[in-house]
C-alpha cells in the first residue's frame, strides 16, 4: 500500500497494490497493521457504513463532534465521487482549509480522514456506492455539519449548483462562520 499525505495533516491518499491479470483484479482493501504503519498511527475502525447516491447527489459536510468524533476510511465500491474534506481542528496550520479530490472504483484509492475534519461528497457517476469505516459509533447528539456551498470555505465541486441533490437536512447546514460561533 502507498499512502500519500495530503495537505491536511494526518489526511492519507492510499493506493493499494492491485493485482491484474485476465481473470479480473484483486487487492486487499483493507489490513489493519499495514494500514496503521501506512498512516503511521493507531486507529481501529468498529463500524462500516455503506452508502448509494445518484448523479448530482451531494452529501456533506458532515462530522461528528467531541467523545464521538470520527476518523473515516473511504472507499468507492461502485462509480465515481467528489471527495472533499475540511480542516476543523483549530489547533492546526490547516484549520479551515480543504481538500478536494475524485475517488472512483476504477483507481480503487482510499481516503483516510482523521478525526476533527468535516467530510462530504459529491456522485460524478450515474451512481456511486460509498464505504465508510469509521473508529466511533454514530452519536446522533454529536452529529455536525457546514453548508455544502460555504462562501468562506469557497469549495469548487465543479458542478452547477442546479444540478446538486440535497437532503433537506444538508439544505439546513450552517455556515462556516455559524459553525465557529459555538464550540465544535
Amino acid at each position: 500500500m502507498k499512502a500519500t499525505e495530503t495537505k491536511l495533516k494526518g489526511c492519507f491518499v492510499l493506493e493499494p497494490k492491485v493485482f491484474k491479470d485476465d481473470r479480473g483484479y484483486f487487492f486487499e482493501s483493507y489490513n489493519h497493521k499495514d494500514f496503521c504503519k501506512a498512516i503511521g498511527g493507531e486507529v481501529t475502525f468498529v463500524q462500516d457504513n455503506i452508502s448509494y447516491s445518484k448523479k448530482g447527489v451531494l452529501r456533506g459536510l458532515h462530522f461528528q463532534k467531541g467523545e464521538h468524533a470520527q476518523a473515516k476510511l473511504i472507499s468507492v465500491l461502485q462509480g465515481r465521487i467528489q471527495d472533499v474534506v475540511v480542516d476543523l481542528r483549530q489547533d492546526s496550520p490547516t484549520f479551515g482549509q480543504h481538500i478536494s479530490m475524485e475517488l472512483s472504483d476504477e483507481s480503487k484509492k482510499q481516503l483516510f480522514i482523521p478525526r476533527g475534519m468535516a467530510h462530504g461528497f459529491l456522485t460524478l457517476s450515474e451512481s456511486a456506492k460509498v464505504l465508510y469505516k469509521c473508529d466511533n459509533h454514530y452519536n446522533k447528539q454529536s452529529e455536525g455539519g457546514i453548508r455544502y456551498n460555504d462562501p468562506t470555505l469557497n469549495i469548487d465541486w465543479g458542478v452547477n449548483e442546479n444540478d446538486v441533490l440535497l437532503s433537506e437536512k444538508d439544505n439546513r447546514l450552517p455556515s462556516f462562520k455559524e459553525l465557529l460561533s459555538k464550540p465544535i
